[in-house]
């Protein structure tokens, strides 16, 4: 050990001593001094009272925050947040400020006054940026029994908005409904699922709901044709295709609507040269930043082009259409931008936003390459530096999961038959749910509402896409009544000319393993594994790997639901 490192070491260590010793010595002082010194012993008990005055008031203070009811809180919360807020940056912050400079003038009025000044504190907490950090500041500055209610508020606005979800989302008029129930998980044991089942009673062939994509793909090699919209993938005409020549995707489009929705929602971000986000946010862009962008975008076009995999794309649309959304709230009027942005209404529509949506599906666990973060991360900071921030490494892995469990294969005209045939092994190539095969697929998109249709071998509905485009129609198999669950086929359950039905089985249960990672218990499976036992009997049990999301999970498993919400946020 050197001099010096010994030198330092003794300094703390006499140091650390005359500090122990120096408590120790004026304990024995103020023991001396309280037994012997009048005014001493008076003035310890003139501290005393009002130690014990400070202490009745926070009792006090306390017992009015426990007088609120929660019949009167609930009212309460109802009543904040059906106040309209500012929409603009420079309106929020004057409501902001204003809202708590009441809160604290109110708080001064004494115990009685402390809901009134919550509810101030409370509306500036809606209009924050960072409500965690908001909540943090006030645990410092508020008094305590003024901060437990805002708790309680905020407490209670987390447990409706999770709880009242499924009382909002899907929308009635979709006449489906989401419920949870436990399902074989593929080892003997059970877990807890959500399902989709029907509100009223269908017909064979009848229509139970039409549903836009949130985002969609083209398959790369129609993509790189120019035959099919970018936007709806519908089919083109010849030479009625609109291009644009800044787009570095070499995106097309089938009529100036799907254009403008899809550079608004996604396409311009990722690929364009336009302002990325409202020219009221839009930062100044000199050549030099231009030529980032530019180059941030080329190198990520060409990525998603060399792998030809849907997913990322998938995942870097939804991001985007999350930027758009989140930044065209923030700019007062865009009438145009927010009629881009509805196209569809089970995302936009009602309090929940896409981030509500999407966090709820299951999802599986995948490996997410470096590089594609990257690329992605690099697309959207040097569109508006921050931006990144949207994506972390576990997010984009998580969304990879929930884009490879949920896109369907969009299958228009019957499906076609020229779809190149993958170069990769059956386990690594990607997966759409579709009952046709995804070798008949023109594209893949992610359904918000379908996502929920657990899998069947003998489905009581199927995707059609009979308008031409990607809006999904969901069309009844064969009768349902009320409550009855939609099941829909995620691969071929067809038996081909050239196999048996003991092959048929193996082939899409391998596929369902492949692609989703569980073993299909549906009543078909079941039926034909007694009618050919030996064959069912060289299945392993296979456990469903599907997972949601820990917050999520906690949420809607346990009582302590809301903490956990609360912390997941934080």
């Amino acid at each position: 050990m050197s001099q010096s490192s010994g030198n330092s070491r003794t300094v703390l260590t006499v140091a650390t001593i005359s500090v122990i010793g120096g408590l120790a010595a004026y304990a024995v002082y103020f023991d001396y001094k309280r037994r012997n010194d009048v005014t001493f012993r008076k003035s310890l008990r003139k501290e005393k009272k009002k130690v014990d005055k400070s202490t009745a008031q926070t009792k006090e203070a306390e017992s009015a925050a426990g007088a609120v009811k929660p019949e009167e809180l609930r009212m309460v919360l109802e009543a904040v947040k059906s106040e309209e807020v500012p929409s603009s940056p420079e309106d929020k912050e004057q409501y902001f400020m204003a809202q708590v400079g009441m809160g604290e003038q109110i708080c001064a009025q004494g115990p009685e006054h402390h809901l009134q000044a919550a509810m101030c504190f409370y509306r500036a907490l809606r209009v924050y940026p960072s409500p965690v950090e908001l909540i943090v500041i006030y645990q410092k500055t508020v008094p305590e029994a003024v901060f437990k209610i805002i708790m309680e508020m905020t407490n209670l606005d987390v447990k409706n908005r999770v709880e009242g979800y499924y009382e909002e989302f899907p929308p009635k008029s979709l006449n489906v409904k989401v419920e949870t129930v436990d399902v074989p998980d593929g080892t003997g044991k059970t877990m807890r699922k959500k399902i989709l089942t029907v509100l009223k009673d269908f017909k064979a062939g009848s229509v139970i709901y039409k549903e836009h994509p949130v985002t969609t793909v083209l398959d790369f090699d129609i993509q790189a044709k120019g035959t099919h919209c970018t936007h709806c993938l519908r089919e083109i005409e010849t030479d009625m295709a609109i291009a644009s020549e800044s787009d570095r995707l070499h995106a097309v489009y089938c009529s100036k609507d799907c254009q403008v929705k899809s550079k608004a929602q996604s396409q311009n971000l990722l690929f364009g040269s336009e302002p990325p986000i409202p020219l009221d946010l839009s930062p100044d862009m000199g050549p030099d930043a231009q030529a980032d962008r530019v180059a941030a975008q080329v190198a990520f076009a060409q990525d998603i082009n060399d792998k030809a995999k849907a997913v990322p794309l998938l995942v870097a649309r939804f991001i985007a259409r999350q930027v758009a959304g989140e930044t065209t709230k923030m700019v007062p009027g865009g009438a145009d931008t927010k009629a881009a942005m509805s196209d569809c209404p089970e995302a936009d529509g009602g309090e929940y936003t896409l981030y509500d949506h999407i966090e709820r599906l299951r999802y599986l666990e995948c490996e997410a390459p470096e590089d594609e973060m990257k690329l992605l991360s690099n697309v959207l900071s040097t569109a508006v530096p921050g931006l990144e921030a949207f994506i972390t490494e576990e997010r984009h892995a998580t969304l990879l999961g929930k884009m490879a469990y949920n896109s369907y294969g969009i299958c228009t005209g019957g499906g076609r038959d020229d779809r190149p045939v993958a170069g990769e092994r059956p386990e690594d190539q990607e997966k759409t749910r579709t009952p046709y095969g995804t070798s008949k697929q023109i594209g893949s998109g992610m359904y918000l509402v379908t996502a929920y249709a657990s899998h069947s071998c003998a489905p009581s509905a199927r995707p059609s896409f009979s308008n031409g485009t990607a809006e999904l129609h969901l069309v009844a198999s064969r009768d349902l009544k009320a409550g009855d669950e939609i099941t829909v086929s995620y691969v071929d359950c067809t038996q081909h000319a050239d196999e048996s039905a003991a092959e048929a089985r193996r082939r899409r249960r391998m596929e369902l393993a492949r692609g989703w990672r569980f073993a299909c218990a549906c009543a078909r499976c079941a039926e034909e594994a007694v009618e050919n036992p030996s064959s069912a009997s060289e299945e392993a049990p296979q456990e469903d790997e599907s997972k949601v999301e820990e917050s999520v999970r906690r949420v809607e498993d346990g009582p302590d639901g809301v903490a956990a919400v609360r912390e997941a946020e934080a």
